[in-house]
């Protein structure tokens, strides 16, 4: 089973946000929580509150034991662009892109990889 958290707009780019992402992928939501809340890094913060709310929505929502839990993917896509203008010498004006991110954390129980496989055997 799998459950699962969406944060959007966040303002911080994909790319600071995929690098700390990459560190929690496929480990279990208990150590991935405590690795992000030592992480020294505003993503870390970012993505700790999305794990917490995706394993939450796990244990309401579909009754899923907390110690099973893992997180399963992590997707960190492009939100719109914020576009701003920055004076420069003789007059001219440069282009600053204030980039925005969507996250999406999805915990899973392994349940589902039980069920496959014995469908498959019979």
């Amino acid at each position: 089973m799998k459950a699962k958290a969406i944060e959007k707009f966040i303002r911080i780019s994909p790319r600071k946000l995929r690098y700390v992402a990459d560190v929690v992928r496929s480990k279990k939501v208990e150590e991935a929580v405590d690795i992000l809340t030592f992480t020294q890094k505003k993503a870390a913060l970012i993505l700790k509150k999305a794990v917490e709310s995706a394993a939450a929505n796990a244990m309401e929502n579909h009754d899923m034991n907390e110690d099973d839990l893992v997180v399963a993917e992590v997707f960190v896509n492009e939100g719109p662009i914020l576009k701003r203008f920055r004076p420069r010498a003789r007059g001219r004006a440069t282009k600053i892109r204030k980039r925005t991110s969507h996250l999406t954390v999805i915990v899973s129980d392994g349940k589902e990889k039980e069920a496959m496989d014995n469908g498959s055997k019979g």
